[in-house]
Parts: C-alpha cells; structure tokens; sequence
C-alpha cells in the first residue's frame, strides 16, 4: 500500500539529524520547511468556533417550530430560493451561492474535550487512555497535525497552522485534540500565538468585552499581536541561541565527517529553518500593521476580522492547512444569555469577517483551490434551556447529535444544503454525516489520494481515510 515513510539515513546523516534536534526540530520536520515542491497548490482553511454554534441561530433555523425550540432570532432569506438562515448572517446570505451547509453533521459526545477531540482530528471514537483534563501521546491526532505530516512545504513555511492560539481552558489546562498525539510530540502543528493570550486567564477574545460566563479579563489582554512563530516547546530564545552555539561544535564533527559540497545542502535546509523561526523578513510575512485600511475595515478590525484576514495572507503565502480559533474555549459555549451574546458580540463579526474571506480569496483567485470550512465541536440543544442560578437570559446547552457545518470553495457546489435535521433540529432527518466524512472532505480538498496514510511516533503506518468526503461538490 502507498504510503509516506521516512528515508533511510547514513552516519553522515545522523549527525546532522542530531544538530537538527538540538533546535527542537525533527528531522521529518527540517524538510517541510524546504522551499516549494512541484504539487498543485490546494489548501483549507478550518474555521474553528469552540464552545459550539447553535444550529438554530445560524443555518438551520426552525421557524415554524414552537417558542420553547425556535428562539428569538428571525430568518432571512439567502441568494439561493428557498434558503433561509438566521437574520444576523446578513452578508453570508447574500453570498448564498458561493457556499453550501451541512445540516446533518453526527457524533455521539456532549462533552467539551471529547467533542473538541473529536472535530479537531475527525475521529468519532475516544481512544485509548483518554483524558478530558490533558493532551496525551495516545490521542488521535489533529488534523492540522496530520496535513503537516503529509502535505509538502511551501515557500518555506510549515505545511499547517494554528492560529492565533491554542485552546485553553480558564483554568489553565490545554483542550485534548488540537496536537499530534500518537504521531509524537515532533508532529505538532505550527501555532501562531497572537492574541495575547494568558494561560491562566479565561481565553474568550477580550476585544468584544465578551466572555460567556461572565468572568473579568485584565486590560492588558485587549491587544491582538503581531503573530510570532513559537520556538518548540520548552525552547526558550535563550536556550535557542545556546542551541544555536553548540551546534558550531556539531559543525567541525560534520566536516570531518564529509567536507564535500553536499554538505553545503545540510547548512541551507538548517538556514531555513532558523530563518523560519529568527528572520525578521519571514516574521514580517504575518505582519497586519502592514495590512491596509481597506482591508481591515472590510474584515473587521477586531480579532475574529484579523485572524481570518491572516488566514488568506497564510493561504495565498503557501501553507496548506491553516486552522483560525474564532475565540478561544468555549467562546461560542452559549448556555445563557445566548441571544443577546449571538447578536451583539458573535455573528456579525463572523458573518462580516467570513464572507470578507470570500470575496477576497475569489478576487485573487484562490477560492476554487481553497476549501473553507467553518464548524465547532457539536451542535446545541433543541429546546432552549433557563440556568437562573449563572445566567440573566435563556440559552442552549451542549449538543452532540446534530450540528451544521459551513463550506465554501475547494469545489464546494455553493447554494446548497446537505442532509437535514428534524422538525426541532435535534437530529439527523436525512442523510447524516460523520467527522469522519467530514475529516475525508478536508484531506481530499488536500488533494490527498484514499490510499494516503501517516506514520505514528513508532513509525508504524495508518490509514488517512476512515469514510467517504461528504456530498458537497
């Protein structure tokens, strides 16, 4: 069976993987960071919304259903007849025709860190030694992890990224899924940290004043960063540059070793990624200072606005998967005061920012070769809930068994819908949809062939598909 493996190294080739770790870098690793292979550029962009969305108000409304169920929010009609959404995507409406939802999307959690496992690696089982609390080597890994692993590097950046932080929990703890897990920890996605986010405060993005349980940010979180590239972890920049000294001594073992011009070829590759991580000119790539006003007053000039905008910058630079959080944990986790939150605070910067990625990636013609993706770890309840005891307004509590997901581009057939949820959007009524189809639709859109596999950390191979791609081209 076809598969990726790695190469066979010499003598030669071992010490120059043991330089290569001591920057914290694999070396499967150094050589996605090489400049652009020959393969037709297709990429994806995962939208990212943790906490939830409630399908209700956002793509799948049911206004015909009784008050308890249908919620506050009226409809709109879109682009496509027939098709209506809630009346806060008012943008997203009128682009009906660029962009098609799933709203049959299935899995059997209502658990945060399950579900968030669960749609970050497209794999509905809980594996072995699971730990809602922790990221563990024995997790499936995400999928960002996985197209790093098998999609080649471009322009020398890192085939995927995570942006603009990882998902923590206000407590401190890192939400399970988002790493390689079983691949080894080398695997891990690239995160581009870059909202000012501190570990041990609650994570939702302060520039809205917003936070779903209420909870005091300090003032120095309001900043949205210009994005740095992370050393590995447990690198600091002084251990870097120490690093960096020892690897000179590495340097006369290696000439001794083989002083011919092949050589020559190691010190680029180790260029590169110092490059990646040191240069100013690679850093300045993510600058949005540089950003115009145009095109940050037509994302929004807030995080969910910059954080998309980067995504298209990302793309269109060369990186094949980019992941965007729109909020950090539980943002979208809207068990009260769900609609005031919704209206005010969470769909218009979406809907503004999302179809400003459209219209972009389109104008540069980038669209047909992006898949865009937008879904959270699971759907939210039929019947609207009241928690007096934490929260003035109603809201919706977690819910596994349906969720709608948003695609566009990537050869996404716009203007239509896919499957269905019943007459109170609790449950699959028509074709329902796995992750794992969900996950076979971001590796196809990849350009992935069925017979792609990865390799975990003890080298032994799996298979990339677990399903067929859902029915959206």
């Amino acid at each position: 069976m076809p598969r990726f493996s790695h190469p066979q190294f010499t003598r030669r080739h071992a010490i120059q993987a043991g330089a290569v770790g001591l920057l914290g870098l694999g070396l499967s690793e150094l050589n996605t960071l090489r400049a652009a292979s020959k393969h037709s550029a297709k990429s994806v962009i995962y939208v990212f919304l943790s906490g939830g969305l409630a399908q209700h108000e956002s793509f799948d409304p049911k206004p015909d259903a009784p008050d308890a169920i249908r919620g506050e929010f009226g409809t709109t009609a879109t682009k496509t007849p027939g098709l209506r959404i809630t009346e806060h995507l008012p943008k997203l409406a009128a682009c009906s025709d660029k962009w098609c939802v799933v709203r049959s999307l299935t899995h059997p959690s209502n658990d945060h860190s399950l579900s968030h496992h669960i749609m970050l690696t497209g794999r509905s089982d809980k594996p072995v030694g699971f730990d809602p609390s922790a990221p563990k080597s024995s997790d499936h890994p995400s999928l960002a992890s996985i197209a790093s692993a098998v999609t080649k590097s471009r322009n020398n950046l890192p085939p995927a990224i995570v942006l603009p932080d990882r998902i923590v929990h206000n407590s401190g703890r890192v939400i399970p899924g988002q790493f390689a897990g079983v691949m080894g920890r080398a695997r891990d996605p690239w995160f581009l940290e870059a909202s000012a986010f501190e570990p041990k405060a609650y994570g939702a993005y302060p520039q809205y004043e917003f936070d779903h349980q209420q909870r005091v940010y300090s003032a120095n979180r309001r900043a949205f960063t210009i994005p740095d590239l992370n050393l590995p972890q447990g690198v600091d920049g002084d251990r870097f540059g120490g690093r960096l000294d020892i690897l000179k001594h590495l340097d006369a073992q290696r000439k001794t070793l083989d002083g011919n011009a092949n050589a020559g070829a190691f010190d680029r590759s180790r260029a590169d990624a110092v490059s990646l991580l040191t240069d100013a000119r690679v850093r300045a790539a993510f600058d949005l200072n540089k950003a115009s006003p145009r095109d940050l007053d037509r994302y929004g000039n807030n995080a969910f606005g910059w954080s998309l905008l980067m995504s298209a910058r990302l793309v269109e630079a060369g990186v094949n998967l980019v992941q965007v959080n729109l909020g950090n944990n539980e943002t979208w986790d809207t068990h009260g005061n769900a609609f005031p939150h919704l209206k005010d605070k969470l769909l218009p910067p979406t809907d503004k920012a999302l179809r400003a990625l459209l219209d972009d990636l389109e104008q540069r013609g980038l669209l047909d070769s992006t898949l865009i993706v937008m879904a959270g770890e699971f759907g939210r309840t039929p019947r609207i809930s009241t928690l007096t005891q934490h929260y003035k307004g109603p809201g919706r509590d977690h819910w596994g068994s349906v969720q709608s997901v948003f695609l566009a581009g990537g050869g996404v057939k716009g203007g239509r819908v896919v499957g269905s949820s019943d007459k109170n959007g609790g449950y699959p009524a028509t074709d329902p949809q796995s992750p794992e189809n969900f996950a076979a639709t971001i590796y196809s859109a990849l350009g992935l062939p069925k017979t792609a596999a990865w390799t975990d950390a003890e080298s032994r191979p799996h298979h990339l598909y677990h399903a067929d791609q859902m029915p959206v081209g």
